[in-house]
């Protein structure tokens, strides 16, 4: 039996506020919504959404000597990236907390999401304070449209013919 996907994981800086920007753009009804936690759902798909702050914190210490190596420590509250530096036979330990992942576009996730009516959905999201990244094409199998969400998420809407 295949694995279940059990939802997808968004990190916003406000979650009422992005769970009310999904729920009155995209029409995701609400199932959960504290300060740090949302789960939204729109058909079997679950969207969750959690807190998290814009501020780095970077601590150091020294440790033993030991081989140059990277690890990434996922946690609920941070993602946690420990990397060891051999530094004159003295181990150095970084020890980040990234808060802020959610403004890191690179790795954010793109939802694409199929709509009625682009043009409406469109100004819509963007009344909500998303931005356009690129005009709406119009396509022979329909028309497309991306944005950036209010943490800066990538969202692709799709009208078809």
């Amino acid at each position: 039996m295949a694995a279940a996907l059990r939802w997808v994981l968004q990190l916003h800086r406000d979650v009422p506020r992005a769970a009310q920007f999904y729920s009155e753009g995209l029409n995701f009804s609400v199932n959960v919504c504290t300060l740090r936690w949302a789960e939204l759902q729109s058909g079997p798909l679950k969207l969750a959404l959690m807190h998290t702050n814009d501020s780095m914190e970077v601590f150091e210490r020294d440790a033993v000597e030991s081989p140059n190596v990277a690890v990434y420590y996922p946690l609920f509250d941070e993602m946690r990236f420990v990397q060891y530096m051999n530094h004159n036979h003295c181990l150095m330990i970084h020890t980040y907390f990234f808060s802020n992942l959610s403004s890191q576009r690179l790795y954010s996730s793109m939802l694409s999401f199929t709509v009625p009516d682009i043009n409406s959905t469109v100004s819509k999201l963007m009344a909500l304070g998303a931005e356009l990244d690129g005009p709406i094409k119009y396509e022979i199998h329909g028309k497309v449209a991306a944005l950036r969400c209010i943490d800066g998420h990538m969202l692709g809407l799709y009208e078809p013919v």
